[in-house]
């Protein structure tokens, strides 16, 4: 069978500034997506599941359990006291303050309209939640207990009796179905239209007992861990403004959850604070063991990455995971560093890295012929831009599952072959002949040489692209070739960089190539709106098992609107292998079909791969402190660490911290 670990050194992910700041995220491509960054998968390895047999006349064995997982095996068992690398020690109260840049124009996470806040999900419970040291499996928050047939057709989920929202009601049956139809009916298009074909009844048993039942012609994988960690909203908050308070609609107002934090105050564009519930139901519930330590969590803005390390160094804010690299090669000896004031770590990330870079919108006409991608690939020099701008920090990436055992080598064979060609004619032939695709190595010594220059042309002129006397490819219509990107303007500066000599490159090659910087907000609805030819992107998730999340991330059928598709990939070969894949028996058939699709979004070519980082680049004010082992699969600063009470109190005395 293939672990998902793998040594530190090969493992991180590479994040826009914003999202690596202020998201945890597992990104293992499980359950459906329904929140924007939240990603999650069915496997384990440990221990059976507690499994009753159920006394009714049916073929179907019931298995009643404190969690869940695809294959039914569980690390934790169902007296677990808390998790291994949590500390139920950890000393609440204290702040953690974040920085961010950019702006936000509503309270609302769910929208599918407007900028939100950070941190806004705090404030919201799940039935069940996945852990960070495992991929795939899931325990109990709201819900103690479920209930589910060995064919998955449906799922009961048993709510704790002491589960309450915020404003003292209990949280019953009926607001997670309410919770599950609202984003079937105002959610984000491509959750909605799979998750309202997958769930064919949603029903409260009675105020504690909600079942689910399933589509049997559908795929097995995602049912369960869809539903399970769906946000349960107050269904009374809806019903008593309907028009006003909308899920897909950008507000102020925040809808009543049953999270550990609410949301205290915020300025505009400036600040949000959230603080503690002193009387949050679920603090002492085994998941939680350890968990939502800080006092207060609050976020300042600034207006760009300048201003935000500025304020860090000056203490306006205390914890910041570092994503320029330039910074922390250069920027990170100012005086409160060199005092001991503030620490500096390199924490190993276990997480595949993400699969960031420049993507390509394949429904722009100028895009659709590979060769032309891969001549536009070309023009990118990696080995330049981790050398000149990076500080060769970073290092090159070809696979969307970099460095794990299920990474795609070299041709295909044994068993990665043979499920190949049990897809018959969905596998076009030279995926069987050619070795799997790898990035270009380039010089670092100068941005694009003569033969790079050739190789592109080449590529070109097959395409139907001549380049003329003024320096541009043309077609036979006499239209050159345009390529358009943007960038926020909040963008880091390497990365802005990293545009700007990406732009020069192909420009060199006879391509009609820009980029266009534009305000946060801009960034995103334009993003949304596909306008653009290519963006760099960090959307697409990496994958350390199946389910309804690699539909909607690699997909055909939402390629036109996901969000998490930003290429608009359609691929029948993609398609076919994720089709297989639900159908795994084990997990060591599930490795394999994952090795294929590696192997065919690499053959599919529309994402030229950014390099990655090897570890979590981390500095802090000297009072915050982590367990002894950090969780493979999330740093977990939010929702793990605390504040030593001494440290806060010297730092406060000494000045150092208002």
């Amino acid at each position: 069978m293939i672990r998902t670990t793998r040594p530190a050194a090969a493992a991180t992910r590479s994040l826009d500034p914003i999202a690596r700041q202020l998201i945890a995220r597992r990104p293992f491509l499980g359950a459906l997506t329904a929140l924007g960054l939240a990603f999650a998968a069915p496997t384990g390895w440990a221990q059976e599941a507690e499994t009753e047999v159920s006394t009714e006349a049916t073929e179907d064995k019931i298995i009643t359990s404190h969690g869940y997982s695809y294959f039914g095996e569980l690390d934790y068992p169902a007296d677990y006291d808390h998790f291994d690398f949590a500390n139920p020690d950890a000393p609440k109260g204290g702040e953690i303050v974040l920085g961010a840049s950019g702006t936000f124009d509503s309270m609302n996470p769910y929208s599918r309209k407007g900028r939100a806040g950070a941190l806004t999900t705090l404030q919201y419970d799940s039935l069940i939640e996945s852990t960070e040291d495992s991929v795939g499996q899931y325990y109990g928050i709201i819900a103690d207990s479920l209930e589910y047939p060995e064919d998955k057709s449906w799922v009961i989920f048993h709510i704790r009796a002491e589960a309450t929202f915020w404003d003292g009601t209990p949280v019953t049956a009926e607001d997670v179905v309410y919770s599950h139809k609202l984003f079937i009916t105002q959610g984000l298009p491509s959750y909605a239209a799979a998750v309202g074909e997958m769930v064919t009844g949603a029903e409260a048993l009675d105020e504690r007992t909600v079942k689910f039942t399933f589509n049997t012609e559908l795929t097995k994988r995602s049912r369960i861990e869809t539903v399970g960690a769906t946000p349960v909203f107050k269904k009374a908050w809806f019903e008593e403004d309907p028009e006003n308070r909308r899920l897909d609609e950008p507000r102020m107002e925040v809808a009543v959850g049953s999270g550990p934090y609410k949301l205290d105050s915020y300025e505009v564009n400036r600040r949000i604070v959230y603080k503690l519930r002193d009387d949050y139901w679920g603090k002492d519930i085994p998941f939680n063991k350890g968990r939502h330590n800080y006092g207060t969590i609050r976020v300042e803005y600034f207006a760009d990455q300048t201003a935000s390390f500025e304020a860090f160094k000056a203490g306006e804010y205390t914890f910041r995971i570092e994503s320029d690299p330039k910074l922390w090669a250069t920027s990170y000896d100012f005086p409160r560093i060199q005092q001991g004031t503030v620490k500096k770590e390199e924490i190993a990330d276990g997480s595949p890295p993400n699969p960031t870079g420049f993507v390509f919108n394949l429904a722009k006409p100028q895009l659709q012929d590979k060769k032309v991608r891969e001549a536009i690939a070309l023009a990118f020099n990696f080995e330049w831009s981790n050398e000149s701008l990076r500080y060769g920090l970073y290092s090159p990436r070809s696979s969307f599952v970099e460095g794990t055992p299920i990474e795609a080598k070299g041709m295909p064979e044994g068993a990665e072959l043979a499920f190949l060609q049990s897809l018959g004619d969905a596998v076009p032939e030279d995926l069987y002949t050619t070795d799997v695709w790898t990035m270009h190595e380039s010089d670092p010594a100068e941005l694009i040489s003569r033969r790079t220059r050739r190789a592109a042309g080449a590529l070109l002129q097959e395409a139907g692209w001549t380049v003329g006397d003024d320096g541009l490819a043309r077609n036979d219509a006499g239209e050159t070739l345009k390529l358009r990107m943007i960038i926020p303007s909040n963008i880091e500066a390497s990365v802005e960089s990293m545009h700007e000599t990406y732009v020069q490159n192909l420009r060199a090659l006879g391509v009609d190539a820009s980029y266009e910087k534009v305000d946060p907000s801009q960034y995103t609805l334009r993003q949304r709106e596909r306008d653009y030819d290519m963006i760099y992107s960090s959307r697409y998730g990496a994958f350390l098992s199946t389910g309804g999340g690699l539909s909607q991330m690699y997909g055909s059928r939402e390629a036109e609107f996901s969000l998490f598709n930003p290429a608009g990939l359609a691929s029948p070969l993609v398609d076919a292998i994720i089709a297989a894949s639900f159908e795994a028996t084990s997990q060591d058939e599930t490795d394999v079909a994952l090795m294929a699709l590696d192997r065919a979004l690499r053959y599919e070519f529309f994402i030229v791969p950014d390099g990655y980082i090897a570890d979590y680049w981390v500095a802090y004010y000297d009072m915050y402190e982590h367990p002894e082992t950090i969780p493979p699969y999330d740093l977990g600063y939010l929702s793990l660490w605390w504040v030593n009470p001494d440290k806060e109190k010297a730092l406060k005395e000494a000045g150092v911290l208002k």
